[in-house]
């Protein structure tokens, strides 16, 4: 009898248990819509497409937010205001993680740096360093050093006056020669030219494509030699930081000019911390593979990113005629041509800050930024699971056809309005330097790097392109990787402008 009764009542069990999870499932609500993929690689075929240009082609046709399926983990692109205002703004909180990768992970040191490390306590204490101290309006020493590499780089383009002058390899060594000296205290020729090796590797290596981050038990297709790589390059980074952080113990430091890494010796311990404790109200405690991880993260966002920026500002301009020639008049009308501009002129030029902006506007230092979800949650009606990597596109959200008239068109006249975006966080649909948490601590330095590189070489020289080149057939395309700067170099023809020497 008893066993008729559970022969009974199993089948009705698992009818049950399986209508329990057929009705949970069909309450779920959807993933978001995208390409469909493969079996277990899912859509890992389309890797080339994800590029900032990819991502918003990609969207046109799905919509602002796009899931994709990258071998085991889910990955969403965001390409509209309002999407990006949901990850950046209102659940800020489960976003403020960054998705790991394997070179990563290996290159900070497993992630103690500021950059990438999970959002949580000693990430808030290492934030809190950086705007105070690091990147601090009051550090005079780093807003200096920008003064004096830029009054440096328009001296040597005085230089070459009447000649062709490659400006991206002038802007990339003058953001490396401000961040070198601001970071380390001094510069010397062959350290630069040492740690600049150093950037390019991390820059390839952070970029690189690793099937094993996607599907690890595929870790033995190794096509771009990481297994090699990413050893041979933090041992580099290793030998060339730890030789200045004990040059700086030894050293018996006098009042006056203290570089970045005396600001975090300052709070050195040569004991293992626990980098997860929940004490705010703590002093910060920074292991020596902290400071080189952030030391790592300085270079990272102070070089490459302010440069490009320089460049396309430069390019924009020079394709753009009547743009250039109004900012120029601007200068005349407002600083005339018998002294040099200065900082506290910033402000009265109007047109020159809109420059600025719309440079930012189509070109943002980073155009894909990278968030991840540290647990389940939905966007408007989509489900967005556990560990779901993120791609907020700023440079599609940038050029939204609907916030933006003409979005690819150079205008900086379209900042002049009232009412035009402001770039400070607060405005989703205009992100040059992210938003939220993970906002670029950085950006009152960079920012100021950028306009006072600009407004020097426009004030200072008049730009003509080489002999028989027009203005449309500048190269205006970019190479996509952590930023994306111009595929080719400007090159252009200086002549000085000024009636007072320029430097």
């Amino acid at each position: 009898m008893e066993l008729m009764q559970l022969t009974t009542l199993f089948p009705t069990a698992i009818f049950v248990v399986v209508t329990f999870f057929f009705l949970s499932w069909l309450r779920r609500k959807p993933l978001p819509p995208g390409p469909r993929g493969w079996p277990v690689i899912g859509n890992l075929l389309m890797m080339d497409q994800l590029t900032h240009r990819g991502l918003a082609r990609l969207s046109e046709k799905y919509g602002g937010i796009i899931h994709l399926k990258m071998g085991f983990r889910h990955t969403i692109a965001v390409s509209s205001p309002e999407m990006a205002k949901q990850v950046l703004q209102i659940q800020d909180n489960i976003f403020s993680d960054r998705p790991p990768t394997i070179a990563i992970t290996y290159l900070t040191y497993d992630r103690v740096d500021m950059a990438f490390g999970d959002y949580g306590p000693f990430w808030r204490q290492m934030r809190k360093l950086s705007v105070t101290k690091l990147f601090s309006r009051n550090r005079a020493e780093s807003w200096s050093s920008v003064r004096d590499e830029v009054d440096a780089m328009v001296n040597l383009i005085a230089t070459n006056s009447g000649s062709p002058v490659d400006l991206g390899e002038q802007v990339f060594g003058l953001t490396h020669d401000i961040i070198y000296r601001a970071a380390f205290g001094s510069i010397s020729a062959e350290g630069k030219q040492v740690f600049v090796g150093i950037l390019q590797e991390y820059t390839k290596l952070f970029s690189a494509f690793n099937v094993a981050d996607f599907i690890p038990w595929l870790g033995f297709i190794d096509p771009a030699g990481l297994n090699t790589r990413l050893p041979a390059a933090r041992s580099a980074l290793d030998r060339f930081i730890d030789k200045i952080i004990d040059e700086h113990l030894e050293k018996e430091k006098k009042t006056g000019d203290r570089d970045m890494v005396d600001e975090m010796l300052a709070f050195y311990s040569d004991h293992e911390i626990q980098n997860d404790s929940n004490d705010l109200q703590g002093p910060v405690r920074l292991t020596r593979n902290n400071i080189k991880a952030i030391i790592m993260d300085i270079m990272f966002g102070g070089t490459e990113t302010v440069a490009s920026a320089i460049e396309w500002a430069m390019a924009e301009l020079m394709h753009t005629p009547e743009a250039m020639k109004r900012v120029q008049q601007e200068l005349v009308d407002v600083v005339g041509l018998d002294r040099r501009v200065e900082e506290s002129d910033l402000e009265k030029l109007p047109y020159f800050k809109c420059v600025i902006k719309e440079t930012l506007r189509l070109h943002p230092p980073i155009p894909v930024a990278l968030h991840q979800s540290s647990k389940a949650t939905m966007i408007g009606n989509y489900h967005i699971p556990k560990g779901t990597r993120v791609m907020i596109n700023i440079y599609a959200i940038n050029r939204d056809k609907r916030t933006w008239q003409d979005p690819d068109v150079f205008d900086p006249s379209r900042f002049l309005h009232e009412k035009s975006p402001d770039f400070r966080g607060s405005n989703y649909e205009f992100l040059p330097f992210g938003s939220g948490r993970r906002s670029c601590p950085g950006m009152q330095l960079g920012l100021y790097t950028l306009e006072m590189a600009v407004v020097r070489l426009l004030h200072c020289f008049t730009w003509q392109l080489p002999v028989g080149m027009k203005p449309s057939e500048i190269d205006m395309s970019d190479v996509f990787g952590l930023t994306a700067p111009k595929a080719s170099r400007l090159v252009a023809v200086p002549t000085p402008r000024l009636s007072c020497p320029m430097y």
